[in-house]
């Protein structure tokens, strides 16, 4: 076997995917894919598609494609160099003005300049007429009187105005709650509240195309999303029941929760998270939240 194959069989191994994984998110057929990891390049179609289908199976196992084709160069072929001919710059012709076009252009310039002098005058002198003949306002000589009674105002007395009662205000929101409480197998798990609430995760890929593993419940749960996503993509999903969470590079992916951002390590490797929403009995239970060593309370990050 060789050095590039037992680094893909190795990072295949770490997510806990099989041949038949990887043939269904790369489709690429498993007699290649096995050839790949043990380095017999003969099966291939060809060199060009021996650089291709280890691009793609590094990123299927959240490997970093140029790197690990730049550090087993020696093991994959040289892509074919096409020839590259550079274009012959053309030369634009010089335009040459005639003296009549360039006579044509100052006489045109001088006109729109003395058209905008006048405008000027126009306006100036407009003004300064309005001016003068605007006559002065009148003013009011109404005399006011200080026994002045304000109006009266009729009522019925056999009908009474009821009193207005003050409308409740809305009830506040509970924020969210986002709290480590332990680690389950290689899994981080964050409890989510408040309870009775269904909450919104999105997972968010910045940086490049990642693999990410969306499963109900645990590892072995229904699969909700299980391939590449590309740069840009964000995918979301109703926190009803526990979500497992995996995802190729923890760098690539954000992971929130109503806006609240889950801490994944930030890290150029693999990361599982498993997020559990609390239920009315276990929200009131100090075991239910779990507690980290020496009986601190964990770590929990709150909505604004």
């Amino acid at each position: 076997m060789s050095e590039l194959g037992a680094l893909l069989r190795k990072a295949r191994n770490e997510k806990g995917m099989s041949l038949d994984d990887i043939q269904e998110l790369t489709k690429i057929r498993k007699r290649y894919l096995e050839a790949i990891e043990s380095g017999d390049h003969s099966v291939l179609p060809g060199t060009f598609y021996v650089r291709a289908f280890v691009k793609n199976y590094s990123e299927a196992v959240g490997l970093d494609p140029d790197e690990v084709l730049r550090l087993y160069q020696h093991e994959v072929p040289a892509p074919a160099v096409e020839p590259s001919s550079e274009p012959i710059p053309v030369r634009k012709p010089r335009k040459v003005k005639s003296g009549a076009s360039e006579r044509l252009g100052k006489i045109g310039f001088n006109i729109v300049m003395w058209c905008f002098l006048i405008l000027i005058v126009v306006v100036i002198w407009y003004f300064v007429i309005n001016k003068d003949n605007e006559s002065p306002s009148k003013v009011d000589n109404t005399p006011i009187t200080e026994n002045s009674s304000p109006p009266e105002q009729t009522s019925n007395p056999g009908t009474s105005t009821p009193p207005v009662s003050p409308t409740p205000p809305p009830p506040t929101k509970a924020p969210t709650t986002v709290t480590f409480n332990s680690k389950v197998g290689k899994a981080d798990k964050y409890d989510i509240g408040p309870a009775g609430v269904i909450h919104k995760v999105e997972l968010k890929v910045k940086g490049g195309r990642n693999w990410v593993g969306v499963q109900e419940g645990s590892v072995s749960g229904k699969k909700l999303y299980y391939t590449n996503a590309e740069d840009g993509e964000v995918l979301t999903f109703d926190l009803t029941t526990p979500l497992y969470i995996n995802v190729g590079r923890a760098d690539f992916t954000e992971v929130w929760v109503d806006g609240v951002l889950v801490p994944d390590g930030d890290r150029s490797s693999s990361k599982q998270l498993l997020i559990n929403p609390l239920t009315e009995d276990t929200q009131g239970d100090p075991a239910g939240g779990g507690t980290q060593e020496g009986g601190e309370a964990p770590d929990s990050l709150t909505s604004e």
